[in-house]
């Protein structure tokens, strides 16, 4: 494994899109059969509260999980997508929200180092799965971050979210492992405390997004390198309908984003909902149980 690399605040690449007035590209048809790691919710409780969501004493309902889990990784097999496994460790409730477990871009994976100590084994968890499985650029971090909770990829930069999970300086180190520039974007808003509940990409150059999850400063930079971003509401945002999940033809969300759905559909994509009210009891929608392995 290869050790951290502490460097510099990234900062937005000079060459952003134009904003000149233009319509809005659509769904562009050009989908991507995708790769995703999956953990099953054999664990899965709330018995803890580390994000607004969470509450002990309004219980799990773990066979109702299962359910959900099994309905979205039908969703994507449906699709054409290839979906691996994890073994849930006992112990470990919210496992299951894959997404934090990584960031694999090109075949390197850089782990995660969660904040909380109730997540804090997930980390080495995931890392040895891709040891396992023949993944020789493996990254070991040493600032907290929390995988594709707060990296989300398109084809020439990863956006990084900080504020609740990720440090600062963890978007420098993944930008020097990985060789990818990299945008920080401040979060907010509790409620939104990964950048995967706030914003999603609809494929490798465009994103939908909830304005009122970020910082002005980090508005202003989302506009400026997305002018023709879809933009959600806070009816939305706050069912985590932007915890979706796009292969750039389809799009997977919670079936209760109903004003998201539709102007989706306006936009071209063929909309997948699924349900996922259960895992949304511990912070979580699609995405957040979908950890994405590029190359």
């Amino acid at each position: 494994m290869t050790t951290g690399i502490p460097g510099r605040e990234s900062r937005p690449s000079a060459a952003v899109p134009s904003t000149a007035t233009a319509p809005r590209p659509a769904a562009d048809g050009r989908r991507t059969t995708k790769h995703f790691l999956m953990c099953r919710p054999e664990h899965f409780t709330v018995e803890y509260a580390i994000n607004p969501w969470m509450d002990p004493a309004a219980g799990a309902d773990r066979e109702k999980a299962i359910r959900q889990w099994e309905e979205l990784r039908s969703a994507y097999e449906g699709l054409g997508h290839r979906v691996s496994l994890i073994e849930p460790v006992e112990g470990l409730p919210d496992m299951v929200f894959a997404a934090n477990g990584a960031l694999v871009v090109e075949g390197r994976v850089y782990g995660a180092r969660f904040k909380h100590a109730e997540r804090a084994a997930e980390g080495p968890a995931y890392l040895e799965w891709f040891v396992r499985n023949g993944f020789d650029r493996v990254h070991e971090p040493a600032f907290t971050n929390e995988g594709e909770g707060d990296f989300l990829t398109l084809d020439h930069v990863i956006l990084a979210g900080t504020g609740f999970r990720t440090d600062l300086a963890a978007h420098s180190e993944a930008q020097e492992f990985l060789g990818r520039p990299v945008v920080t974007l401040r979060l907010v808003d509790p409620r939104f405390y990964h950048l995967d509940t706030a914003l999603f990409p609809l494929n490798g150059h465009n994103v939908a997004y909830f304005p009122g999850a970020f910082s002005p400063g980090s508005q202003e930079v989302l506009r400026r390198l997305f002018p023709h971003a879809l933009i959600a509401d806070e009816d939305d945002a706050v069912v985590l309908g932007l915890n979706a999940v796009s292969d750039g033809t389809h799009v997977v969300v919670n079936a209760e984003a109903t004003g998201l759905r539709r102007t989706l559909e306006r936009e071209g994509f063929e909309v997948v909902p699924v349900d996922m009210s259960e895992l949304r009891k511990a912070g979580g929608g699609p995405k957040c149980c979908t950890l994405e392995i590029r190359g």
